[in-house]
């Protein structure tokens, strides 16, 4: 029986016909597994922070607070404003403080600091965790070709009896299998918290924007009406 008809639960399975453990799956993936086990546990490590970073985030969201002092300052009262901002761990709400305590030099260049910052803290490890996303089923195919040539390499001994390299070259094919199935599974395993960090980047972006937006329009209203007056 050759292995073109090997079926997949066949190669990953010991010799007396048991399923093969974790740390047997492992051993049979080659020596590219052993860079495939570092990605998963960076993407692991990046993933964790990152999910209790937005659970922390959330939970010092105070939109009443970002209303209240955007009202504030509609009724000019600044320091009232500022005041009310330093009580609170939003975020936005920090923003605003950093922006109105630098009004009189700038007001849009201090709002565009402070978001930059903010927004900088909900965007890290975002990068790492792309790479791992990439790098893990390339790791993973890499592992395929030094499978593969572990086969070719037993099927040209020269001795022309393929029965007795049947061991290595079924050792080769699941040193293939093992390497893709554990590359294309730490790259799916990441998409959905990726995509997800993705998304609340995007929404801190827009609640930054709208903080930003409103605190134009009351700025212009005043202006306006001080010009009018």
């Amino acid at each position: 029986m050759t292995t073109a008809h090997l079926p997949f639960a066949i190669l990953l399975t010991n010799a007396d016909g048991s399923p093969m453990t974790t740390m047997e799956l492992f051993k049979h993936g080659g020596p590219i597994m052993w860079p495939i086990l570092i990605v998963s546990f960076l993407m692991i490590t990046v993933v964790v922070e990152r999910i209790l970073f937005i659970f922390r985030e959330n939970g010092r969201r105070q939109h009443v607070v970002v209303e209240k002092m955007l009202e504030k300052v509609e009724g000019k009262d600044i320091d009232g404003a500022v005041d009310l901002g330093k009580k609170s761990q939003d975020f936005v709400a920090r923003i605003l403080v950093y922006a109105l305590t630098h009004k009189e030099h700038s007001l849009g260049n201090a709002f565009t600091r402070a978001s930059n910052q903010e927004l900088q803290r909900f965007s890290q490890g975002l990068p790492t965790l792309d790479t791992c996303i990439t790098a893990a089923p390339l790791l993973g195919l890499l592992g395929t070709v030094t499978g593969m040539m572990g086969t070719f390499a037993a099927l040209n001994t020269g001795s022309g009896d393929i029965g007795s390299a049947a061991t290595k070259i079924t050792g080769g094919v699941a040193e293939a299998l093992i390497a893709t199935m554990c590359g294309l599974a730490i790259a799916v395993a990441g998409l959905l918290p990726f995509n997800y960090l993705n998304a609340r980047l995007e929404e801190a972006k827009h609640e930054v924007e709208d903080a930003s937006n409103s605190l134009e329009i009351i700025i212009n209203k005043s202006a306006n009406h001080a010009s009018v007056r």
